[in-house]
């Protein structure tokens, strides 16, 4: 009879329909060798005779973050235990569970334990009757003893045989009831997966009974001798295109491909590197990320920090009710009977008014297509961020010359790219007061905990500082501060109910204030999103918690946009757009813009049209060209622009708009047209 699930089991498959981010743990093998456990014997064999030191290794990944660990059993299975003159499979398998599963009771975290299942190394060649019998009861006899122990989960890891993972697969279905993991390892044996490509594997494993799909350990597809991040991002992300979310996909790397240094063999993928993939793969869409050979607590560490950007990496799995997804830490029902009606949107700032006007007159709230007059009935924003060092000077100057071309508000990022710069509120108070331009600041929720979040806020509104662009923000990097850490204490979506709930009166524990704030609050989107459902999904969460506009990522491509504006348009509450601007300035930029940041697509044809035209002027003024053309198909629909130059190529940014008006003689005068009806509105 097959072993029914556990609460942990349920628990897990709840939070893959809710679509939490998960951690999972990093290499067991390789921290047992780091305590003195060598090649020469099977790790599995230390649940009997070391329980200690396995036990201490769990405690230290949940420590670290991890939300799910696994059992030391990979390779407990009757073909390679007899390798080790060993045979008590069961023994060693139920004491994988007990070991894991007292770890995770100390811990007191809610800690689930899956079952780890790898191959027996006999699926290589033809495999007859006779000889998939055997592999099958090996597998039984493995399986049998991890479900019997209690096992939440069973994962089937580094296969790189197809029949051989459906054996295992059909072994894992006969004798269990709870969810299954099924990942493979790709090689430079194509023959191995019948020469399927990733999406391939992927719509097999699902059909074969998989809860979930994915990918650990080697080396990506066609990138042989590789195995860290970069190239098992590249075959998540392939897996997450073809079966969309409706199936969770799972992605655990090594710590980069090991070099020999001296006598040993070294991982050489740092934490920080670990960081930037996480991030990167939890945003192509992939729903649980961990380590595998070489992966230590601190690369756990990095990957919880990057869970906790998307709604992930501290949620308490295994509780009386079923866990939801994203932060919870702005709970307004305790005073909603104090809560104040907020300030309408088109009261609270000079630059909400104006967008507002425009939305309601010119597209009438979304419902009608009118291209605009000019500065007069357009709204652009223009990216401007501090430099490094102590002045404000040159942005200063830049922000007077885009204000006399008729922008009306400087965009100014918050540590843009993870990097230290002046606080982006010095630059926006120095540019209001010396300029007379209104500025809308990123408040990014990668730096500051609560209370510093808190803080920022109260101080930014009593400075005159309220239009936001509240986002989760890039993790940090490599680079001269390696050793910063990302906080995340909330995500966009929670600091947006916070300044939801300043708005009505109340602070974020749903305590009347002593005032009531009027922030005008942006959130980002990105409409060539790789996992484009779950893009849209937090959108509306976002416009639930309090954004009343959406700048967009750029975009290249007029039928990702156009999809984009037809389902924004579709919303329960549909809102103004800023079409986002990126002018390309060399066809080297649109090749590194299309291959190397997450989210961003520059389609053949762009990078065609860029690599005729080369750099230098004839590049830049291509990509002025591309701008515009985005701009003229989108103008009638959207209630302005969000213009990022690039390499401080300011001029670039008024002559993308110069058809629209701006950078004339009479831009500031059409610009102010009706500044007199906006500032009595605001």
């Amino acid at each position: 009879a097959k072993i029914e699930q556990t609460a942990g089991g349920k628990a897990f498959r709840d939070l893959l329909a809710a679509g939490t981010p998960l951690v999972f743990d990093g290499g067991m093998g390789t921290s047992l060798y780091e305590q003195g456990i060598l090649h020469t014997r099977a790790f599995e064999e230390a649940n009997l005779t070391s329980p200690g030191k396995v036990k201490s290794i769990h405690a230290s990944f949940i420590q670290a973050g991890a939300n799910v660990i696994e059992t030391n059993t990979f390779s407990a299975n009757r073909y390679c235990l007899q390798r080790f003159g060993i045979d008590n499979v069961a023994e060693i398998n139920a004491a994988g569970v007990r070991i894991a599963r007292e770890a995770a009771t100390e811990a007191g975290k809610g800690t689930l334990i899956a079952g780890a299942v790898g191959p027996t190394g006999e699926g290589s060649g033809f495999i007859d009757e006779d000889k998939s019998t055997d592999i099958s009861d090996a597998f039984r006899a493995q399986i049998k003893a991890l479900v019997e122990a209690g096992v939440d989960i069973v994962v089937l890891e580094t296969f790189q045989y197809l029949s051989e993972m459906r054996i295992a697969l059909d072994v894992t279905k006969e004798l269990f009831q709870g969810p299954i993991i099924a990942s493979m390892s790709f090689s430079d044996e194509p023959a191995a997966t019948n020469f399927y490509p990733p999406a391939k594997v992927a719509q097999l494993l699902r059909r074969w009974g998989a809860d979930v799909v994915g990918v650990n350990c080697g080396g990506g597809w066609g990138r042989v001798g590789e195995g860290g991040p970069s190239a098992l991002y590249d075959v998540a992300e392939e897996m997450v295109k073809e079966v969309g979310s409706s199936v969770p996909v799972y992605a655990c790397p090594n710590a980069g491909h090991p070099k020999r240094v001296g006598h040993r063999c070294v991982y050489m993928a740092t934490s920080e590197y670990f960081l930037v993939y996480a991030k990167r793969l939890f945003k192509a869409g992939v729903r649980m990320v961990g380590g595998c050979c070489g992966t230590r607590p601190e690369h756990v560490e990095a990957i919880a920090s990057a869970a906790r950007m998307f709604g992930g990496g501290s949620v308490t799995l295994v509780a009386s009710e079923a866990p939801k997804a994203g932060p919870t830490v702005a709970r307004m029902d305790k005073a909603a009977s104090v809560a104040l009606d907020p300030v309408p949107v088109g009261q609270r700032t000079g630059l909400s008014a104006k967008i507002w006007r425009i939305w309601e007159q010119r597209l009438a709230g979304g419902t009608r297509r009118q291209a605009p007059l000019g500065p007069e009935d357009f709204v652009v924003s223009v990216e401007v961020n501090p430099v490094p060092g102590l002045s404000t000077a040159k942005p200063v100057a830049t922000a007077r010359k885009l204000r006399k071309g008729g922008v009306d508000v400087i965009n100014i990022a918050d540590g843009p790219r993870a990097t230290v710069r002046m606080c982006n509120s010095a630059l926006a108070e120095a540019v209001q007061r010396e300029v007379g331009c209104e500025t809308i600041l990123h408040m990014c929720c990668r730096d500051r905990n609560l209370l510093g979040l808190m803080s920022d806020l109260l101080g930014n509104h009593a400075r005159g500082l309220h239009n936001m662009v509240v986002i989760t923000g890039d993790p940090p990097k490599m680079g001269d501060y390696p050793k910063a850490t990302a906080v995340f204490d909330v995500d966009s979506i929670g600091l947006l109910r916070i300044i939801k709930g300043l708005n009505s009166g109340l602070d974020p524990a749903g305590k009347s204030f002593d005032a009531q704030a009027r922030f005008f609050c942006a959130t980002g989107a990105e409409p060539g999103a790789v996992d484009y459902e779950r893009e849209m999904r937090r959108l509306q969460e976002k416009i639930e918690a309090g954004a009343d506009l959406i700048m967009t990522q750029p975009v290249y491509d007029a039928e990702v946009m156009r999809k984009f504006l037809k389902d924004v348009a579709a919303l329960s509450r549909p809102i103004p757009v800023l079409l986002g601007l990126c002018p390309l300035v060399s066809a080297r930029n649109a090749e590194f813009l299309h291959n190397e940041v997450p989210g961003m697509s520059v389609p053949q044809e762009i990078r065609d049209r860029m690599a005729r035209a080369g750099g230098g002027p004839a590049g830049q003024a291509e990509g002025v060209a591309i701008a515009r053309e985005m701009l003229a198909e989108f103008a009638d629909q959207v209630v302005g622009c969000y213009v990022m130059p690039q390499l401080g190529k300011y001029d670039l940014a008024l002559e993308v708009l110069s058809g629209l008006g701006y950078g004339k003689e009479d831009s500031e005068a059409r610009r102010d047209a009706g500044r007199a009806t906006d500032a009595s509105a605001a």
